[in-house]
């Protein structure tokens, strides 16, 4: 009975987090060194957005090093930085939600979450990314924001 739910739970987060693109780490630096452990330290990641070919968000984010880093326990501060650019030709194969998460990862081990959210300015044919963590009971309210404004010729589909 237990098994049976702890496969079926499992399952459940692997097809929730289909959508969202893996993130690739471009590189990291070191900002405290810790004697036992990895150092903390300020990693930059890259998501490509997995419904609009040629737009990468580039995330950086504090990553807690020490003993509780090692081990996944750390919880990760609640700061973030963001900046999404045109890496290629931009196509849109799908209608866009005026309003979706695109990008989810944990930064706590149960609770926090860094989330992704892009938003359409239709009227100025932009896109607007906006990246923030929340908690179950608590969010933060430090947040970054960044936007890519997407060629006329390139209508941008809603749903």
């Amino acid at each position: 009975m237990q098994a049976s739910f702890l496969r079926t739970a499992a399952a459940a987060l692997l097809c929730c987090a289909a959508p969202w693109a893996a993130a690739q780490t471009v590189g990291s630096v070191d900002t405290v060194f810790k004697w036992i452990g990895p150092d903390h330290k300020i990693v930059v990641d890259a998501y490509d957005d997995p419904l609009v070919k040629g737009i990468t968000c580039y995330v950086s984010r504090a990553k807690t090093g020490g003993v509780k880093g090692a081990l996944g326990v750390a919880e990760d501060r609640a700061e973030a930085s963001i900046s999404c650019v045109q890496t290629g030709p931009i196509h849109i194969d799908k209608p866009l939600k005026k309003q979706d998460e695109v990008f989810s990862e944990r930064i706590s081990l149960l609770f926090k979450r860094l989330r992704v959210v892009r938003m359409v300015d239709a009227e100025r044919n932009t896109l607007v990314y906006m990246t923030y963590s929340d908690r179950v009971i608590e969010g933060s309210p430090q947040n970054s924001v960044t936007a890519v404004a997407v060629p006329r010729e390139v209508a941008i589909p809603l749903r």
